[in-house]
């Protein structure tokens, strides 16, 4: 008799296998980057998977903007259909996951609430919406103020988070104190999801969870510090307090004011020209983060190797379905900007 992960799994990860092969290679992204232009470009991804979600506009009104967003709806689909195919202890996990584009949305509507932005100035900067979960977007622009907005989120995960954040943000009308509580609370959420996972999922659903966290937390603690110069406790405050292989004490040290160069090496030691990355001012730590993200993707594509039957599979495609929709938006930015190649090309994954 086949064990109960080989049964839970057999069905889906078969289907995750065959969407992973129609990810870009660096190959296919190398081509796409050849693309004389923005129209060239689109009409390439018009023959590629994402070319069902292009057709459903016009190309009058296929604007770079307009493109992301539609090319991003495939993602909604793919989470969608992997959620419906998995296990049942596998399902929360996943649709916590998802909801970091939620998380993402409900940042822009805030923020276009405060500019006074219209609705059809918001739409397309958002996640497109989904049948997995679902906020009333449209509804908080109209509502026209933060404290009606956050009145519409009741009965959703971030009603309470929301609403014990608004008196420091009535207090000091600054966005800050809002979304920092929704990110925190997003990924405490997911890190304890995932560590409720049964063994074999849990270890292989920590390999990409975990080190997505780390990227994440490290990446907060090192602008905190160098782009807003804040103090080591609110620095701490605003931090996750554990990690995978970012541990409390690497984010302390960062925190206390340790050479951060000499703190990454010591979570990632096989990461090349560091100390590079990390001089001149922190000028170049977007470049640090491209490498970090390298480093995820690697990590993803490792849990395709070995035993297949646990949920790392399902979460490793749709980080690297993430990641694709990252260097596919540089790509679009930079034919619709003119910039030249070896200005964007550093940036893809």
């Amino acid at each position: 008799m086949l064990a109960s992960g080989v049964t839970d799994y057999a069905a889906i990860n078969a289907r995750v296998r065959v969407m992973y092969a129609t990810l870009y290679t660096p190959q296919d992204l190398a081509v796409l980057g050849e693309a004389v232009d923005f129209p060239t470009l689109v009409g390439q991804l018009k023959h590629s998977p994402y070319g069902p979600y292009l057709e459903r506009v016009s190309d009058k009104d296929l604007t770079p903007r307009r493109t992301v967003f539609q090319i991003k709806a495939r993602v909604a689909d793919q989470f969608a259909s992997i959620i419906r195919m998995s296990p049942k202890q596998a399902r929360q996990v996943l649709i916590q996951l998802f909801r970091y584009f939620e998380v993402d949305n409900l940042k822009a509507v805030l923020r276009g609430i405060v500019t006074g932005a219209s609705w059809d100035r918001v739409r397309f900067v958002l996640f497109p919406p989904s049948t997995i979960t679902n906020i009333p977007a449209q509804a908080m622009v109209e509502a026209g103020s933060i404290g009606a907005a956050v009145e519409l989120l009741r009965g959703t995960p971030y009603y309470e988070t929301l609403s014990h954040a608004m008196k420091r943000y009535s207090a000091e009308q600054n966005l800050f104190p809002l979304e920092v509580a929704l990110d925190l609370d997003y990924w405490r959420s997911l890190w304890k999801e995932t560590n409720n996972l049964p063994a074999e999922d849990r270890t292989q659903g920590l390999r990409v969870v975990g080190t997505l966290i780390d990227i994440t937390n490290l990446m907060w603690a090192i602008r905190y510090r160098e782009y807003h110069h804040i103090s080591e406790e609110e620095l701490i405050n605003y931090t996750l307090s554990f990690g995978y292989r970012v541990s409390d004490k690497d984010i302390r040290d960062i925190a206390a004011g340790a050479d951060i160069a000499q703190v990454v090496k010591r979570v990632y030691p096989h990461l090349s020209d560091v100390d590079m990355l990390i001089q001149e001012n922190h000028k170049n730590l977007p470049k640090l983060e491209i490498e970090l993200k390298r480093h995820l993707m690697n990590q993803c594509k490792a849990v395709f190797v070995g035993s297949p039957f646990h949920i790392g599979l399902s979460l490793a495609y749709l980080m690297l379905t993430e990641l694709e929709i990252q260097d596919l938006t540089v790509l679009i930015e930079a034919k619709s900007s003119h910039t030249p190649d070896d200005e964007f090309r550093q940036y893809l994954l």
